[in-house]
């Protein structure tokens, strides 16, 4: 009792000192805030980049709140604690503002179904197939970049689930998994163009017929939901005359995971029955094909 008393008696006879370890004690709670919050966004954050620099402003955060803590707890100005508490929630909501739309943008993907695991995405630049959702990333197989074509790179890509909120998201699987594709053939003048025309039609429908079957019950599945002009799902065949040949566009659709190994299969099949028309069609080329040497008098 005698050691709380006089405790009392202390604390009533210097005001300056028991302000001084209350504004201490204040500076000390803030520093442990700020130490755990950089600890959680070091564990919850895996990218480095958005690691370092979240932590970083966590850090400037605290520094700026114990300069405002130091300036007005002596002045007085700011004598409620709640203004502080709400001025710390404030600054920790802004520093944070990354992590909080990854999580807001994880419950936006799994309500609105932006994708799900398994589908092709295209988001920020990056093409793959999504193969995790967790509360914070969306982990993809990427696609492309030095590989040619639609093919894995091998490399696994984590994106974080706020870019939802900040561009377009392409999705090559949602509700249509097929895509359009085009192969141009340069056909040499002079050639039976009725039978080269025959040769690609028919190529396309023998390869094609089971996506076409597909997709056109598909299609007509977007069409109901989306406000959407109706397609022709059908290989279509166009011309385009130029200065050096006759240009056939094969336009068609196919399934978005097959586009490479179709186009290979299309080209191989058209080359050969080209080929077996013994010169009847001819591809042309850029070479060129010198059709007269004019002579030469020597005198």
């Amino acid at each position: 009792m005698e050691t709380i008393e006089y405790l009392k008696n202390w604390m009533v006879e210097h005001p300056t000192a028991v302000n001084i370890l209350r504004y201490l004690v204040w500076v000390v709670v803030i520093i442990l805030v700020i130490s755990f919050l950089r600890n959680f966004v070091k564990r919850k954050l895996p990218d480095i980049a958005i690691r370092y620099k979240s932590q970083k402003a966590i850090e400037i955060l605290g520094y700026l709140i114990i300069i405002l803590v130091t300036i007005t707890y002596f002045t007085g100005s700011i004598k409620d604690v709640t203004i502080i508490i709400g001025l710390l929630t404030a600054g920790i909501t802004i520093t944070l503002q990354e992590l909080i739309l990854s999580v807001a943008g994880s419950f936006y993907i799994f309500v609105v179904k932006v994708y799900k695991p398994g589908d092709r995405i295209e988001m920020n630049g990056i093409k793959g197939d999504v193969i995790d959702i967790d509360s914070i990333y969306t982990t993809m197989m990427e696609i492309g970049e030095w590989v040619s074509s639609d093919n894995y790179s091998g490399r696994i890509v984590k994106l974080s689930n706020a870019f939802v909120f900040k561009g377009a998201i392409y999705n090559y699987s949602q509700d249509f998994p097929f895509v359009w594709d085009e192969i141009n053939l340069p056909i040499r003048y002079g050639g039976d163009l009725e039978r080269a025309k025959s040769i690609v039609r028919n190529t396309a429908d023998e390869l094609l017929s089971d996506y076409v079957k597909q997709s056109i019950t598909q299609w007509q599945t977007v069409v109901k939901k989306y406000y959407i002009e109706d397609a022709i799902v059908e290989p279509t065949l166009a011309l385009k005359l130029t200065d050096n040949w006759i240009e056939m566009n094969l336009r068609y659709i196919v399934d978005y995971k097959k586009r490479r190994t179709t186009k290979h299969l299309l080209s191989e099949a058209i080359e050969q029955k080209i080929r077996a028309t013994e010169g009847a069609v001819e591809l042309a080329s850029t070479t060129f094909e010198v059709v007269r040497i004019p002579g030469v008098k020597l005198e």
